[in-house]
Protein backbone atom coordinates (compact mmCIF):
# COMPACT_ATOMS: atom_id res chain seq x y z
CA UNK A 1 0.00 0.00 0.00
CA UNK A 2 1.44 3.12 -0.96
CA UNK A 3 2.09 6.21 1.72
CA UNK A 4 -0.97 8.32 2.29
CA UNK A 5 -0.66 11.31 -0.11
CA UNK A 6 -3.64 13.62 0.01
CA UNK A 7 -1.99 16.27 -2.58
CA UNK A 8 -2.32 13.44 -5.21
CA UNK A 9 -5.51 13.75 -7.59
CA UNK A 10 -7.92 10.45 -7.05
CA UNK A 11 -6.66 8.16 -9.80
CA UNK A 12 -2.73 8.48 -8.93
CA UNK A 13 -3.79 7.65 -5.38
CA UNK A 14 -5.88 5.01 -6.07
CA UNK A 15 -2.48 4.10 -8.96
CA UNK A 16 -0.44 4.13 -5.81
CA UNK A 17 -2.81 1.66 -4.03
CA UNK A 18 -3.35 4.62 -1.04
CA UNK A 19 -5.60 3.54 1.75
CA UNK A 20 -8.96 5.75 0.74
CA UNK A 21 -11.86 6.00 3.03
CA UNK A 22 -15.52 7.30 1.47
CA UNK A 23 -18.80 7.09 1.69
CA UNK A 24 -21.94 7.12 -0.48
CA UNK A 25 -24.14 10.34 -0.48
CA UNK A 26 -27.91 9.72 -0.68
CA UNK A 27 -29.37 12.91 0.18
CA UNK A 28 -29.57 15.62 -2.28
CA UNK A 29 -28.47 18.38 -0.36
CA UNK A 30 -25.00 19.56 -0.48
CA UNK A 31 -24.69 19.61 3.58
CA UNK A 32 -23.74 16.03 3.76
CA UNK A 33 -20.77 16.32 1.20
CA UNK A 34 -19.71 19.33 3.40
CA UNK A 35 -19.84 17.36 6.45
CA UNK A 36 -18.31 14.70 5.35
CA UNK A 37 -15.35 16.90 3.55
CA UNK A 38 -15.18 18.47 6.73
CA UNK A 39 -14.54 15.74 8.74
CA UNK A 40 -11.86 14.46 6.74
CA UNK A 41 -13.25 11.82 4.15
CA UNK A 42 -10.97 11.51 1.14
CA UNK A 43 -14.13 11.17 -1.17
CA UNK A 44 -17.94 10.52 -1.37
CA UNK A 45 -19.92 8.64 -3.80
CA UNK A 46 -22.91 10.73 -5.25
CA UNK A 47 -25.39 7.66 -5.21
CA UNK A 48 -27.45 8.10 -8.55
CA UNK A 49 -28.38 3.97 -8.56
CA UNK A 50 -29.94 3.83 -5.22
CA UNK A 51 -30.02 7.58 -4.46
CA UNK A 52 -32.52 10.80 -5.78
CA UNK A 53 -30.14 12.53 -8.07
CA UNK A 54 -30.79 13.91 -11.11
CA UNK A 55 -28.62 15.87 -13.29
CA UNK A 56 -28.97 18.64 -11.16
CA UNK A 57 -28.61 17.44 -8.36
CA UNK A 58 -26.06 15.88 -9.52
CA UNK A 59 -24.22 18.94 -11.11
CA UNK A 60 -24.74 20.71 -7.05
CA UNK A 61 -23.50 18.19 -5.43
CA UNK A 62 -19.83 17.77 -7.45
CA UNK A 63 -20.13 21.61 -7.03
CA UNK A 64 -19.98 20.86 -3.68
CA UNK A 65 -17.16 18.58 -3.62
CA UNK A 66 -15.03 21.29 -5.70
CA UNK A 67 -16.07 23.79 -3.12
CA UNK A 68 -14.97 21.45 0.16
CA UNK A 69 -12.11 19.93 -1.93
CA UNK A 70 -13.30 16.55 -1.88
CA UNK A 71 -13.00 13.86 -4.79
CA UNK A 72 -16.41 13.12 -5.71
CA UNK A 73 -17.69 9.87 -7.09
CA UNK A 74 -21.17 8.96 -9.06
CA UNK A 75 -22.28 5.77 -8.86
CA UNK A 76 -24.35 5.79 -12.18
CA UNK A 77 -27.70 3.59 -12.44
CA UNK A 78 -26.38 1.28 -15.39
CA UNK A 79 -23.10 1.37 -18.41
CA UNK A 80 -24.24 3.74 -20.24
CA UNK A 81 -21.91 6.22 -22.12
CA UNK A 82 -24.79 9.23 -21.90
CA UNK A 83 -24.85 8.63 -18.11
CA UNK A 84 -21.09 8.56 -17.70
CA UNK A 85 -20.75 11.64 -19.45
CA UNK A 86 -23.07 13.39 -18.08
CA UNK A 87 -21.30 12.86 -14.44
CA UNK A 88 -18.08 13.52 -15.76
CA UNK A 89 -19.11 16.99 -17.72
CA UNK A 90 -20.46 18.12 -14.11
CA UNK A 91 -16.99 17.27 -12.99
CA UNK A 92 -16.82 13.83 -11.05
CA UNK A 93 -13.55 12.71 -9.81
CA UNK A 94 -14.24 9.34 -10.53
CA UNK A 95 -17.03 6.56 -12.39
CA UNK A 96 -18.22 3.86 -10.07
CA UNK A 97 -20.59 1.40 -13.07
CA UNK A 98 -23.00 -1.30 -11.68
CA UNK A 99 -22.66 -4.98 -12.63
CA UNK A 100 -19.48 -5.49 -14.88
CA UNK A 101 -19.35 -8.68 -14.96
CA UNK A 102 -17.76 -9.35 -18.50
CA UNK A 103 -14.57 -8.07 -20.78
CA UNK A 104 -16.54 -6.13 -22.99
CA UNK A 105 -18.40 -4.45 -20.49
CA UNK A 106 -15.03 -3.29 -18.57
CA UNK A 107 -13.66 -2.05 -21.69
CA UNK A 108 -16.85 0.01 -22.30
CA UNK A 109 -16.76 1.45 -18.89
CA UNK A 110 -13.39 3.00 -19.55
CA UNK A 111 -14.22 3.83 -22.91
CA UNK A 112 -16.84 5.70 -21.61
CA UNK A 113 -14.19 7.31 -19.02
CA UNK A 114 -11.17 8.60 -21.98
CA UNK A 115 -11.10 10.84 -24.74
CA UNK A 116 -7.96 9.62 -26.43
CA UNK A 117 -8.53 5.79 -27.85
CA UNK A 118 -11.35 5.99 -26.13
CA UNK A 119 -15.48 7.36 -26.51
CA UNK A 120 -16.48 10.14 -24.50
CA UNK A 121 -17.65 12.65 -25.93
CA UNK A 122 -15.65 15.78 -25.94
CA UNK A 123 -16.61 19.66 -24.63
CA UNK A 124 -14.05 21.87 -23.12
CA UNK A 125 -17.54 24.02 -21.84
CA UNK A 126 -18.50 22.46 -18.58
CA UNK A 127 -17.41 22.30 -15.23
CA UNK A 128 -14.65 19.79 -15.97
CA UNK A 129 -13.28 21.59 -18.57
CA UNK A 130 -13.33 25.24 -16.60
CA UNK A 131 -16.37 26.44 -18.78
CA UNK A 132 -13.75 26.52 -21.84
CA UNK A 133 -10.68 27.77 -19.71
CA UNK A 134 -8.54 25.16 -20.95
CA UNK A 135 -7.71 24.53 -24.63
CA UNK A 136 -8.53 21.63 -26.34
CA UNK A 137 -6.06 19.25 -25.79
CA UNK A 138 -4.97 20.39 -22.26
CA UNK A 139 -8.07 19.95 -21.32
CA UNK A 140 -8.37 16.21 -22.74
CA UNK A 141 -5.39 15.01 -21.28
CA UNK A 142 -5.63 16.56 -17.82
CA UNK A 143 -8.97 14.41 -17.88
CA UNK A 144 -7.75 11.37 -19.40
CA UNK A 145 -4.87 11.44 -16.33
CA UNK A 146 -7.39 12.13 -13.74
CA UNK A 147 -10.79 10.65 -13.98
CA UNK A 148 -10.83 7.17 -12.51
CA UNK A 149 -12.63 4.15 -13.80
CA UNK A 150 -14.19 1.50 -11.12
CA UNK A 151 -16.01 -1.35 -11.70
CA UNK A 152 -18.29 -2.99 -9.47
CA UNK A 153 -17.89 -7.04 -9.20
CA UNK A 154 -21.61 -7.57 -7.85
CA UNK A 155 -22.67 -10.73 -10.32
CA UNK A 156 -21.63 -14.47 -10.65
CA UNK A 157 -20.73 -13.58 -14.06
CA UNK A 158 -18.21 -11.04 -12.99
CA UNK A 159 -16.83 -13.39 -10.41
CA UNK A 160 -16.43 -16.23 -13.35
CA UNK A 161 -14.68 -13.16 -15.60
CA UNK A 162 -12.67 -11.62 -12.60
CA UNK A 163 -9.14 -12.73 -14.47
CA UNK A 164 -10.10 -10.79 -17.41
CA UNK A 165 -12.05 -7.87 -16.32
CA UNK A 166 -9.07 -6.74 -14.03
CA UNK A 167 -7.04 -7.26 -16.43
CA UNK A 168 -8.56 -4.69 -19.16
CA UNK A 169 -5.87 -1.28 -19.54
CA UNK A 170 -7.17 1.79 -18.32
CA UNK A 171 -9.73 0.07 -15.73
CA UNK A 172 -8.34 1.72 -11.97
CA UNK A 173 -9.90 -0.50 -9.60
CA UNK A 174 -12.99 -3.30 -8.94
CA UNK A 175 -15.24 -2.99 -6.24
CA UNK A 176 -16.59 -5.66 -4.19
CA UNK A 177 -20.42 -5.57 -4.15
CA UNK A 178 -21.04 -8.21 -1.65
CA UNK A 179 -24.81 -7.20 -1.13
CA UNK A 180 -26.30 -8.33 -4.66
CA UNK A 181 -23.27 -11.22 -4.61
CA UNK A 182 -25.35 -12.39 -2.11
CA UNK A 183 -28.69 -11.83 -3.22
CA UNK A 184 -27.48 -13.09 -6.54
CA UNK A 185 -26.04 -16.10 -5.05
CA UNK A 186 -28.92 -16.56 -2.99
CA UNK A 187 -26.95 -16.68 0.22
CA UNK A 188 -28.07 -16.32 3.72
CA UNK A 189 -25.58 -14.20 4.63
CA UNK A 190 -22.54 -12.10 3.68
CA UNK A 191 -20.43 -14.79 5.72
CA UNK A 192 -21.72 -17.74 3.45
CA UNK A 193 -18.81 -19.48 2.34
CA UNK A 194 -19.93 -18.65 -1.26
CA UNK A 195 -19.92 -15.33 -0.66
CA UNK A 196 -16.34 -15.72 1.19
CA UNK A 197 -14.92 -17.70 -1.80
CA UNK A 198 -16.69 -15.43 -4.56
CA UNK A 199 -14.59 -12.26 -2.33
CA UNK A 200 -11.66 -14.12 -2.28
CA UNK A 201 -11.31 -14.66 -5.85
CA UNK A 202 -11.70 -11.29 -7.26
CA UNK A 203 -9.13 -9.89 -4.61
CA UNK A 204 -6.26 -12.83 -5.58
CA UNK A 205 -7.56 -11.80 -9.31
CA UNK A 206 -6.94 -8.05 -8.54
CA UNK A 207 -4.07 -8.86 -7.02
CA UNK A 208 -2.35 -11.03 -9.66
CA UNK A 209 -3.14 -8.15 -11.67
CA UNK A 210 -2.30 -4.94 -9.33
CA UNK A 211 -5.14 -3.71 -9.57
CA UNK A 212 -6.67 -2.39 -5.72
CA UNK A 213 -10.06 -3.53 -4.39
CA UNK A 214 -12.66 -1.15 -3.04
CA UNK A 215 -15.15 -2.69 -0.70
CA UNK A 216 -18.10 -1.33 1.49
CA UNK A 217 -17.87 -2.06 5.55
CA UNK A 218 -20.71 -0.92 7.75
CA UNK A 219 -18.37 -0.58 10.83
CA UNK A 220 -14.76 0.20 11.71
CA UNK A 221 -14.09 -2.96 12.92
CA UNK A 222 -14.75 -4.36 9.34
CA UNK A 223 -12.06 -2.81 7.69
CA UNK A 224 -8.86 -4.68 9.65
CA UNK A 225 -9.72 -7.99 8.62
CA UNK A 226 -10.57 -7.10 4.89
CA UNK A 227 -7.08 -5.23 4.46
CA UNK A 228 -5.54 -8.35 5.89
CA UNK A 229 -7.26 -10.31 2.50
CA UNK A 230 -6.17 -7.33 -0.09
CA UNK A 231 -8.58 -4.66 0.14
CA UNK A 232 -7.05 -1.52 -0.10
CA UNK A 233 -9.72 0.78 0.82
CA UNK A 234 -13.11 1.15 1.75
CA UNK A 235 -16.84 2.82 1.30
CA UNK A 236 -18.35 3.28 5.20
CA UNK A 237 -21.98 3.28 5.44
CA UNK A 238 -23.72 6.50 3.98
CA UNK A 239 -24.97 9.41 5.23
CA UNK A 240 -28.67 7.69 5.77
CA UNK A 241 -26.53 5.17 7.34
CA UNK A 242 -24.83 7.42 9.47
CA UNK A 243 -27.88 10.00 10.72
CA UNK A 244 -29.96 6.52 11.33
CA UNK A 245 -27.41 5.43 13.72
CA UNK A 246 -26.77 8.71 15.13
CA UNK A 247 -30.66 8.89 15.88
CA UNK A 248 -31.12 5.05 16.99
CA UNK A 249 -28.43 5.57 19.75
CA UNK A 250 -29.19 9.11 20.62
CA UNK A 251 -32.92 7.95 21.51
CA UNK A 252 -31.23 4.79 22.81
CA UNK A 253 -29.37 6.80 25.64
CA UNK A 254 -32.01 9.33 25.83
CA UNK A 255 -36.03 7.88 26.49
CA UNK A 256 -34.69 6.12 29.54
CA UNK A 257 -33.47 9.40 31.34
CA UNK A 258 -36.74 11.00 29.83
CA UNK A 259 -39.20 8.26 31.14
CA UNK A 260 -36.97 8.72 34.80
CA UNK A 261 -37.83 12.24 34.93
CA UNK A 262 -41.54 11.97 33.68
Amino acid sequence: MGEYDPRLGLRARIADHQGLIGTFVKFSSPSSIEIMAAAGFDFVVVDQEHGVFDRAATDVALLACKASAISGIVRVPALSADGILSALDCGAAGILAPHIDSVDRARELVAACRYRHGRRGFSAVTRAGGYGAQPMWKHVDAADAGVAAIAMIEDPAGVDNIAGIVAVEGLDAVFIGRGDLTVAYGADTREDPAIVSAVDRIIDAARHAGKPVWMMVETIKDIAALTSKGASSFILSSDQGMLRNAAVQIMRDARPTAERGA
